[in-house]
């Protein structure tokens, strides 16, 4: 399976598509999901996505990689790095209408899928932010942090209508924000 990365949405239904093929795959194993399916979903023809992506294969990588969402979540300094990610992650879901992370978990796919998610996630997300942090134990932090984030997505999603989504994310940071941050410095204050 080789890589490949469009480039941005110009007018095309790129972010329909690529929230589309995020719940599909998501949810339904590899060899389930149907082009016709994501564009259905997506409000587009399976040619466009065609033409945007080239096949079905080139879609599920672009979906499996998080490192798109690995650069906005790590865009600020180590010392506010904690409340950017919350602020970041809560907006990229309201935004997106899906999380950024979560797919590495949930995913119904076969093994190979899976594994292919898990490592990419481990590699683009946890371990890049690993050689970030500052000071002692900075895998096992970054592994807590990547955990955090994960919680927050999951108890948004589970607790859907709920408190947390009435909540701005600015009233999630000021609540989320310092535990992340204190794994982020490594003080156990």
């Amino acid at each position: 399976m080789t890589e490949h990365r469009p480039t941005a949405d110009t007018g095309t239904g790129r972010d329909a598509i690529l929230r589309a093929a995020r719940r599909a795959f998501t949810l339904r194993p590899y060899a389930e999901v149907t082009m016709r399916s994501i564009a259905a979903d997506a409000g587009v023809s399976a040619s466009l996505i065609v033409k945007r992506f080239g096949s079905k294969e080139r879609l599920f990588h672009t979906v499996a990689d998080f490192e798109p969402a690995a650069d906005a979540l790590f865009a600020a300094p180590l010392d506010s790095l904690g409340r950017h990610l919350v602020l970041t992650m809560v907006r990229m879901r309201r935004e997106d209408q899906g999380d950024p992370l979560l797919r590495a978990v949930f995913s119904l796919g076969n093994m190979d899928e899976r594994t292919l998610l898990r490592e990419r996630f481990r590699e683009q997300v946890t371990s890049r932010l690993a050689r970030q942090l500052r000071g002692g134990e900075s895998e096992l932090r970054a592994e807590l942090i990547a955990g955090l984030l994960l919680g927050l997505g999951a108890t948004l999603s589970l607790h859907r209508p709920g408190a947390g989504e009435r909540a701005t994310p600015e009233q999630l940071a000021d609540l989320y924000a310092p535990a992340v941050q204190r794994l982020i410095t490594g003080s156990g204050d």
